[in-house]
C-alpha cells in the first residue's frame, strides 16, 4: 500500500515516453514464439516494465531479485511496475537462484538479466549472466536504449532516467543459444554487443568497463 501511488507513477511515467523502434528491432522485440532472456544495463533499468508491456505482452517476465528485505520491497515495487520476480543471489546467481530462472524459462516465461548488477563496475559483464541461457538453450534479447532527454543519478552506474513525454530510441538483437556455447567468448560477445547498442557518450566510465 505504501508503494502503490509511486508504482503508480513510475508507471504512467513510462507509459509517457515516446519509442522510436525500426520495423527490423519490432520483429525482435515482439518474437514470441520462444522465451527469450532479456539483457540490458543496470542504469537502463527503468524501460524494463516498458519493453514487457509494449512489445512482450502474453507472456510474463521474471527478474532475479534478493532474498533479503530489501528484495521484498523491490518485489512489491516490481508487482505495481507489471514484473513478476524470483528471490535468490543477486550478486553471485548461486545454484538456487539459477535453478529458479531455468525453471521460469522452461515454464514457457520471459526472464530479465542486468549482467553488470547489482553492484557493478559499470558496463561490466558477469560470467553468471550466461549461464541461465547456457542451460536452457534460450536466446538472448539484447536491449539498446538511448535517451533524447534524460537526468543522470549519482549513482554506481549514473542510472538514466528519461525526463516524462520524452524520445527514447530503441534498439535490439537476438543471439542464438548456440552463440553461448564457449563461456569466455559469449561473455566478450555480449559485452560488445551491449555497448554498440547503447550509445553513452556522456560516460567518464574506463574503456574497460563501458565507452568514454
Amino acid at each position: 500500500m505504501l508503494l502503490w501511488p509511486f508504482g503508480l507513477v513510475v508507471r504512467l511515467w513510462g507509459m509517457s515516453l515516446r519509442f522510436e523502434t525500426a520495423p527490423e528491432d519490432l520483429r525482435c522485440y515482439t518474437k514470441k514464439d520462444e522465451p527469450v532472456a532479456i539483457i540490458l544495463w543496470h542504469n537502463r533499468l527503468f524501460l524494463a516494465a516498458e519493453i514487457v508491456r509494449r512489445f512482450r505482452q502474453g507472456r510474463p517476465a521474471y527478474a532475479l531479485v534478493s532474498a533479503s528485505q530489501d528484495g521484498a520491497w523491490l518485489t512489491a515495487f516490481f508487482a505495481l511496475a507489471g514484473l513478476r520476480t524470483v528471490r535468490g543471489s543477486s550478486s553471485r546467481l548461486g545454484r538456487e537462484a539459477a535453478s529458479a530462472l531455468v525453471e521460469v524459462l522452461r515454464s514457457g516465461n520471459d526472464i530479465g538479466i542486468t549482467p553488470d548488477g547489482p553492484r557493478g563496475p559499470c558496463y561490466d559483464v558477469k560470467p553468471g549472466s550466461v549461464i541461465v541461457p547456457r542451460r536452457t538453450g534460450a536466446p538472448l534479447l539484447i536491449v539498446g536504449g538511448e535517451f533524447m532527454s534524460a537526468w543522470r543519478l549519482r549513482s554506481w552506474d549514473r542510472f538514466y532516467l528519461p525526463r516524462p513525454f520524452s524520445r527514447v530510441r530503441m534498439r535490439c538483437e537476438l543471439i542464438p543459444a548456440d552463440q553461448l556455447a564457449d563461456r569466455d567468448a559469449a561473455v566478450e560477445l555480449l559485452r560488445s554487443r551491449l555497448l554498440a547498442l547503447n550509445p553513452d557518450p556522456g560516460s567518464t566510465v574506463s574503456d574497460r568497463s563501458g565507452p568514454s
